[in-house]
């Protein structure tokens, strides 16, 4: 809690709007990926990666 009694909260006006990272595409970019702590990249139904689900993916020792 804070200790301020006149804060209020900062609330971004509007829907966040991404669109597909995909290159000469103008699409909403519905789906978001990121690895880590990185900033998500977004891309269209049509040019989603293909990504390995996870236990495909870990390496086989």
């Amino acid at each position: 809690m804070s200790d301020e009694q006149g804060a209020k909260p900062y609330y971004e006006a509007g829907p966040y709007v991404h669109y597909c990272e995909h290159a000469g595409c103008k699409k909403w970019g519905s789906f978001g990926f990121a690895v880590g702590k990185a900033a998500p990249i977004w891309f269209c139904f049509e040019h989603r990666p293909e990504w390995k689900p996870r236990h495909e993916a870990q390496p086989q020792h």
